[in-house]
């Protein structure tokens, strides 16, 4: 039976902001039992900056019908303002004070942060979800995604962790987890659109380590685990490519290695979201997320909005 594609946003979208929940719970529970004994004592699972991005980034795409990066900018201000207590790094505050003092874009003021060299960190990666499924099946996907990075994540290798996030949730969404995953294909696109020499080469080390079938505990300090994205987006995609049909199996393989455990598990949760659709969800914990009807209402909302922004674009072409 094929996965529906509106299974596969609200997949991609609840699954990410459980993979940020728990990772964040993994901070103080980095054991797994202890971790999934939490889980179930919680009332509320609370996502952090992670999942609030990404929600902003879908709001903006439902209100515009494409990507506007200047209003992205006012509403993930907006959006901070409200709830500067989720967790946010020094980059975003840095880049929304200048803004509002300065008048200058947000492109503009992302470019100045970190000596001017833009940050390479892993936060457009991490939100960019809502992105890889509106604009899926598009030639332009990743120049969209590195776009959506560029008002707060300016570096090269910033934009780029995005747009290869961005392009492996379009991917997923449109596999079937019935049939056979063809992992080296699935890892070949997305070199195929990198367009930085660290994230690239991380992406040629992850199909090495994926074919000897290396273990988590070897991948893990390999491949990275940091706040850069170049040395943490390919472990979040190992923990999905590792356990493609088993949702909580990635979740926990993202979040259990140390590192920056909440944007992993957000990152590899993403994308097995859209793979297997909302169905292999834990029923359990979606009923804890904090949030999560109003999540679901969104991901169907960007899922029609995202379906008839491509039927007008075929029947323009014809």
């Amino acid at each position: 039976m094929e996965k529906s594609l509106k299974s596969g946003f609200m997949g991609s979208m609840l699954g990410s902001a459980l993979g940020d929940a728990v990772g964040e719970l993994a901070f103080r529970f980095p054991d797994k039992g202890a971790l999934l004994d939490e889980v179930g004592r919680s009332r509320t699972l609370i996502y952090t900056d992670d999942t609030a991005m990404a929600l902003g980034l879908a709001r903006s795409l439902a209100e515009v019908g494409d990507l506007d990066q200047e209003q992205l900018g006012k509403r993930f201000r907006r959006d901070f303002e409200q709830e500067p207590w989720r967790g946010y790094a020094q980059g975003p505050p840095t880049i929304f004070s200048r803004v509002k003092s300065t008048g200058c874009t947000y492109v503009e003021a992302a470019r100045r942060i970190f000596r001017g060299e833009g940050s390479l960190g892993n936060g457009a990666a991490m939100r960019v979800a809502p992105l890889g499924l509106f604009f899926h099946g598009e030639p332009d996907l990743h120049k969209k995604a590195r776009a959506s990075a560029e008002i707060t994540h300016a570096h090269p290798v910033g934009m780029d962790g995005a747009a290869v996030q961005a392009t492996a949730v379009g991917l997923a969404l449109h596999l079937n987890p019935g049939e056979p995953l063809d992992i080296e294909k699935f890892v070949t696109v997305l070199q195929g659109i990198s367009s930085t020499t660290p994230i690239r080469e991380k992406l040629h080390l992850l199909k090495e380590l994926l074919s000897t079938n290396a273990p988590p505990q070897e991948a893990a300090p390999l491949l990275g685990r940091t706040v850069a994205v170049h040395e943490s987006l390919p472990f979040a995609l190992y923990a999905f490519l590792k356990h493609p049909d088993a949702f909580e199996e990635c979740l926990l393989c993202a979040v259990l290695h140390g590192g920056d455990r909440d944007t992993l598990g957000a990152m590899a949760c993403a994308v097995s979201g859209a793979y297997l659709g909302v169905e292999a969800l834990p029923r359990a914990w979606l009923d804890r997320l904090e949030n999560r009807q109003y999540m679901e209402g969104l991901a169907l909302d960007l899922h029609g909005r995202s379906e008839a922004r491509k039927g007008k674009r075929v029947f323009r072409t014809n």
